[in-house]
């Protein structure tokens, strides 16, 4: 998934940014930032880890996240304008529908990388309390990767991405349930981009877009705006994996610190050990198109190296490998929780 890396502070993890338009634009951070901002509020009821583990706080249910994941990948392939993004189209809308949720969709064409042929791209916008002008983001990319171009032995497979598209999507299915029973302040938009990453690499070259669905979406806000005010967003995006590690990144520090050390202190607040406040990768993902040309000041919550960069393991980033069994409904529900947290402190 992951549109833009920076390469590994170890050395340890090789990668070539097979995402990045321009790998010159990346760089690196291995400092601490100023400390964590003082908590505020309480820590909501049921949200424990114990000797037996994560208990997340109700309505949340880690096994319900985990089978939502599940359920994306028997899909398969989730590619922009496949046959199985559009039976992901089709379960999305019904999930929401049926929790109360206003679905919306914002379609519009584009250049396919190999064809030259226009396909159609469709954001998944769901909505609740819609009539407050007041509003909060949620996101995730929710298309796959094309093929795990960077598997080491079948660069043409298939790719479920089950970290990088199912992990965050599945996170928005669960919290689904959640919304409904909150008594919210503002109003609150899901919005799951697609094309994020409609790119090929052949030979080395790199074919395509990123950031196709968040770039529309932000262009939009600029260019037909509405009495509708986003005063923050939180992008979602490899946030399955079983050995979760969560650091900032160099962007959303340098959009949005304040707003990356209120989650980051609220993950603290949890008992999350996850959530390390550090600087640790600079990643173009897209929430650069939400903070350069729509202005709302967004985080990106993304655990890029997969698993740890200390299991010495090959990353499992855009490969075969990426799939359900190296994810948990545990990673899933604790960067759930947190997100729940922070909505139920907006004020109006």
């Amino acid at each position: 998934m992951v549109s833009s890396v920076l390469l590994s502070l170890l050395g340890l993890l090789s990668l070539i940014a097979g995402c990045l338009p321009n790998p010159a634009e990346t760089g690196s951070g291995s400092s601490p930032i100023a400390a964590l901002s003082e908590p505020s509020g309480q820590a909501p009821s049921g949200a424990q880890i114990t000797s037996r583990g994560w208990r997340p706080p109700a309505p949340l249910d880690a096994k319900r996240a985990f089978s939502y994941l599940e359920r994306l990948c028997k899909i398969g392939s989730r590619t922009t304008g496949t046959a199985g993004m559009l039976q992901q189209q089709r379960l999305l809308e019904d999930h929401f529908v049926a929790l109360g949720g206003k679905p919306e969709w914002q379609v519009f064409m584009h250049k396919h990388p190999l064809t030259g042929q226009q396909v159609e791209v469709k954001n998944l916008i769901v909505r609740w309390k819609p009539e407050l002008k007041q509003r909060v983001l949620l996101c995730s990319h929710y298309d796959t990767r094309p093929y795990p171009d960077q598997d080491p032995k079948n660069p043409r497979g298939l790719f479920v991405g089950a970290n990088d598209g199912g992990s965050s999507t599945a996170l928005l299915m669960e919290l689904g349930h959640a919304v409904p029973k909150m008594d919210l302040k503002v109003g609150v938009d899901f919005v799951f981009f697609d094309a994020e990453e409609l790119v090929y690499i052949d030979n080395g070259m790199t074919l395509g877009d990123y950031f196709v669905g968040s770039t529309y979406f932000a262009e939009q806000i600029v260019s037909a705006p509405t009495e509708t005010t986003y005063r923050a967003g939180i992008l979602m995006d490899m946030i399955g994996d079983k050995e979760l590690q969560l650091s900032w990144d160099e962007v959303s520090f340098k959009y949005a610190p304040l707003l990356a050390k209120e989650v980051w202190g609220i993950a603290k607040e949890l008992g999350l050990k996850e959530f390390s406040p550090r600087v640790l990768h600079s990643i173009r993902d897209d929430h650069l198109p939400l903070n350069q040309i729509a202005k709302i000041p967004t985080i990106d919550i993304i655990d890029f190296d997969y698993p740890t960069i200390a299991s010495r393991s090959r990353s499992h980033w855009h490969t075969m490998a990426d799939t359900p069994d190296k994810c948990s409904g545990e990673s899933i529900t604790k960067v759930a929780a947190v997100v729940m947290t922070w909505l139920q402190r907006q004020k109006p």
